[in-house]
């Protein structure tokens, strides 16, 4: 850039989740090829005192944002960096995207802006969410950019995904002491009943609406958090869109607000947005509570291990999930 001088400043840790550790700031320069500058950035490092998942790959976010740039709003990453003498681990650099995210803690169907929109833009809020979802599982991933989303394995990119969860429930069995029988229901239950299904649409991973950051006038401004980024039929995302609603509403006591889908009219209008019918949304919705078993039973030895939550709160992360899991298996086996 050749700047005589850089300075970065206003550098805040936001409250975030533990798959990555975050920092925003601006950086200012002066003299540089364009003249002088500033910037609104966020950084993204590797973890390193705590892990959720089985491999935690900054780097590869950052691949996958940068391929879907073209198709679905994301950040725009700037520069990524596998030198771990930098900041102890392989980080990645993005733009910040301004907007508002509907909050997890307390539900953003309880407390916040959301709460105070009228039924209509709450309506609203939710059709552009959908609609982006909808895009980006329209994306064609026969491009050879793609085939690195795609789990490592034999067979459909379904099978390759289930076989991928069961591994990772071997690594978190230690961790699992809430809920534990549902949970194992549910492993067993999706292993044995993958569906003969052989689409490779793109899947977020981690579709749902408090990883959207949203434009004053209610559309989607970008799509966050990419870490579980994969092939795989498009009812994965929407069975955890419906999962992690229940989770953060019903399964709390919290009344939905006014203008938001319920589960049937979720899958109703994804399907009229997409003109493409769902299938074996049972299967999916126990495989979405049985991966968020998962995270939340890592979560808990986390919170409970480093003393930032009680043991009774931290278990109740993971039993809420679970009877969310139990009560989709019920439904699947009839």
């Amino acid at each position: 850039m050749g700047a005589s001088s850089v300075t970065v400043s206003e550098l805040t840790i936001p409250k975030a989740g533990f798959s990555n550790e975050t920092i925003v700031g601006r950086a200012e320069w002066t003299g540089g090829d364009s003249g002088d500058g500033e910037v609104e950035f966020v950084l993204r490092i590797e973890p390193t005192s705590h892990q959720l998942f089985m491999e935690s790959d900054a780097l590869r976010q950052a691949r996958v944002m940068s391929t879907l740039t073209r198709y679905v709003p994301v950040p725009t990453v700037w520069h990524t960096e596998d030198d771990g003498n930098v900041f102890g681990a392989p980080f990645f650099m993005m733009k910040r995207v301004h907007g508002r995210i509907p909050g997890d803690v307390p539900s953003w169907h309880q407390r916040g802006w959301t709460a105070e929109l009228d039924p209509v833009r709450q309506r609203a809020l939710c059709d552009h969410a959908l609609a982006e979802l909808v895009e980006l599982h329209r994306i064609d991933t026969s491009a050879a950019e793609f085939a690195f989303f795609e789990k490592p394995g034999d067979g459909t990119a379904l099978q390759r995904y289930i076989e991928h969860i069961a591994t990772w429930y071997e690594w978190c069995e230690p961790v699992l002491l809430y809920g534990a029988e549902s949970i194992a229901a549910a492993m067993d239950y999706v292993s044995r009943e993958v569906p003969d299904d052989d689409r490779r649409s793109v899947v977020w991973g981690d579709a749902r609406v408090g990883n959207i950051i949203f434009a004053d006038d209610l559309s989607v401004a970008a799509l966050l958090d990419w870490e579980g980024a994969a092939l795989g039929p498009p009812e994965i995302d929407v069975a955890w869109w419906v999962m992690f609603d229940e989770f953060l509403c019903e399964a709390q006591g919290i009344s939905r607000l006014a203008g938001v889908y319920d589960r049937r009219a979720t899958f109703a209008r994804y399907e009229e947005l997409s003109g493409v019918e769902l299938r074996n949304t049972d299967y999916f919705e126990v495989l979405a509570g049985l991966q968020l078993s998962l995270i939340n039973s890592r979560l808990a030895d986390l919170l409970i291990s480093t003393g930032k939550a009680p043991e009774s709160m931290a278990a109740e992360f993971v039993t809420r999930v679970a009877g969310i899991t139990r009560r989709s298996l019920e439904r699947a086996t009839g």
